[in-house]
C-alpha cells in the first residue's frame, strides 16, 4: 500500500500497472500519461501515452549486465555482430508484439546465419570488448532470450543456440563452455533434434590446470554430461510462438564439484546439472561471454525463418 500511496501522491495517478520487477512499479496517470516509479533509485519517469508497451531495457534492474529489447539499435555494444550478408537483422515488427527484434533467415543448406557475441566482466583481450567496467570475475550469470520459429519451421532446433563460456586467453582459449543448443539435427536424427539440452564441458583439468589451446578444443575438453529439456520446442505444435529462455551457469567453488547449469522454458525448470567441477581452482577470469547464435551443424533443410527478441544478461534470475 505504500507503493502504490506514493505512486498516487506523486501523479494524482488513476490506475496502477503491475509490478515490472521487484521495485519498479508503472502506472497510468492523468491524460493517459505512463508513470514509471523506481523505488531503489527514487526516479519516477513520465511515459507516453500507450501503456500497453514499456521497453523494460529502460528501465533496467541493477543486476542486469546488459539488455537488449531491440527497441534502440545497441548492436555496437555486442564486440562481434555477424549479419550474414543480411540473413540476421534487427527490423521493426519481427519482436515480440510487433515491436523490434532480430530475424534469422537461414537459406538452404545454410549452416551459419549470423551470431551475437557479447563480453563483459575482466577478459584476456581488448578485442573481447566488455559492456561493462571489465573488472568483475563472475562466478554466477543467468541469460535469457525470447525465441519464436516461423510458421513451417521444419527440421529440429539447428542446433547451435546459445553458450556461456570463460575466455581464458587472447586466442580464445576457453576455461569453460556453457552449452545451450538443441539435440542432433542432421537426417534421420531421433526427436532430440526437437528439445533443448545442457552440455557443460570443462577445459581445464580436474585441478584447475587450463587444457584447451584456442576455441572449441574438442580433443582438450572435458565433458561433463548432457541433461536434455522436458519441451520439444521445435516440433510442430511449438513453433509460431514466443518462448521466453533462460540458463544459469555458477562456477564451482574451487576444490568441489558444486557447479549449476540450469535451464527454464516459460519460468519452468526444463533441464538440470548440478554437482559440476566446471573448472578446478581455475580463478583467473569468471563467466566473460555469451553467445547468441544460429549454426546449423549440417544445414538448414529449407529456407526459413526464426526471430529473437529481448536478450538480457544478468548476476540474479531474470524471469520471463
Amino acid at each position: 500500500m505504500a507503493r502504490r500511496a506514493r505512486l498516487l501522491l506523486i501523479a494524482g495517478l488513476v490506475a496502477v500497472m503491475p509490478i515490472l520487477r521487484a521495485g519498479v512499479v508503472r502506472a497510468q496517470g492523468p491524460g493517459g500519461f505512463i508513470f514509471v516509479d523506481d523505488f531503489e533509485t527514487g526516479d519516477v519517469s513520465r511515459w507516453g501515452q500507450d501503456w500497453s508497451f514499456l521497453p523494460e531495457c529502460d528501465v533496467p534492474a541493477p543486476e542486469w549486465i546488459w539488455c537488449d529489447d531491440f527497441e534502440a539499435d545497441r548492436l555496437d555494444g555486442y564486440f562481434e555482430y555477424v549479419d550474414d550478408g543480411g540473413d540476421f537483422l534487427r527490423l521493426s515488427g519481427v519482436g515480440v508484439d510487433g515491436s523490434y527484434g532480430m530475424r534469422v533467415r537461414f537459406q538452404q543448406g545454410e549452416v551459419s546465419a549470423g551470431a551475437l557475441h557479447l563480453a563483459f566482466g575482466k577478459t584476456p583481450s581488448s578485442y573481447i570488448d566488455p559492456v561493462d567496467e571489465g573488472t568483475a570475475k563472475y562466478r554466477e550469470i543467468y541469460w535469457r532470450m525470447y525465441l519464436k520459429h516461423g510458421p513451417g519451421w521444419a527440421g529440429g532446433g539447428g542446433d547451435k543456440l546459445s553458450r556461456a563460456t570463460v575466455f581464458a586467453t587472447s586466442n580464445w582459449a576457453q576455461a569453460m563452455i556453457a552449452h545451450v543448443w538443441s539435440g542432433t539435427s542432421s537426417p534421420g536424427a531421433d526427436s532430440a533434434k526437437y528439445h533443448l539440452l545442457l552440455d557443460p564441458a570443462s577445459g581445464t583439468d580436474t585441478a584447475g590446470n587450463l587444457q584447451t589451446t584456442t576455441y572449441n578444443d574438442f580433443p582438450n575438453l572435458r565433458w561433463l554430461g548432457i541433461d536434455q529439456g522436458d519441451t520439444p520446442l521445435f516440433d510442430a505444435g511449438h513453433v509460431g510462438a514466443w518462448y521466453c529462455v533462460e540458463a544459469r551457469v555458477r562456477l564451482n567453488d574451487a576444490g568441489q564439484s558444486n557447479g549449476v547449469f540450469e535451464l527454464w522454458i516459460d519460468g519452468q525448470l526444463d533441464a538440470q546439472r548440478t554437482g559440476l567441477n566446471w573448472l578446478g581452482s581455475y580463478d583467473a577470469y569468471g563467466i566473460n561471454a555469451v553467445f547468441f547464435e544460429n549454426y546449423w551443424n549440417s544445414g538448414s533443410p529449407v529456407v526459413q525463418e526464426r526471430y529473437w527478441d529481448n536478450i538480457v544478461v544478468s548476476t540474479e534470475r531474470i524471469g520471463c
